[in-house]
């Protein structure tokens, strides 16, 4: 693997677990704010990828 392939899947790693990060945040709110819609939505959107 090159340097840049290397740096490549880094950042789509960092990407990825970014975006879990701020769908755990967003859960946590819809949860405190009761919001079972959003709840169901963002909980798919993780499902998606957690594969």
């Amino acid at each position: 693997m090159t340097n840049n392939q290397k740096h490549l899947t880094d950042v789509a790693r960092l990407h990825r677990a970014n975006i879990l990060k701020n769908l755990e945040h967003r859960l946590q709110v819809a949860r405190s704010k009761g919001q079972s819609n959003l709840i169901q939505q963002l909980e798919a959107e993780k499902s998606y990828f957690n594969r």
